[in-house]
């Protein structure tokens, strides 16, 4: 693993502190990687959900009524 040296503002190295504290976390080191997982994971996601809304915009309108995409749906669920 590689080591880091940072500054915290007072108010985010205590609520680390408090983490540790509660138990919730060994150490500030494991609520720091914690966080920056989530970061990473909230990213990955979001790029997931907007390559999903990139391709329904290139996909354009369709011109199909609810029933006939209804049907069209159960068709491709075997439904």
């Amino acid at each position: 693993m590689s080591r880091q040296s940072i500054t915290l503002a007072n108010q985010n190295d205590e609520w680390l502190k408090e983490q540790v504290a509660k138990e919730e976390f060994t150490s500030k080191s494991e609520v720091v990687n914690y966080l920056i997982k989530q970061a990473r994971d909230r990213e990955d996601y979001h790029e997931f959900v907007q390559a999903k809304i990139d391709r329904g915009l290139k996909s354009g309108f369709s011109t199909k009524t609810k029933e006939e995409l209804l049907t069209e749906i159960k068709n491709r669920l075997n439904v």
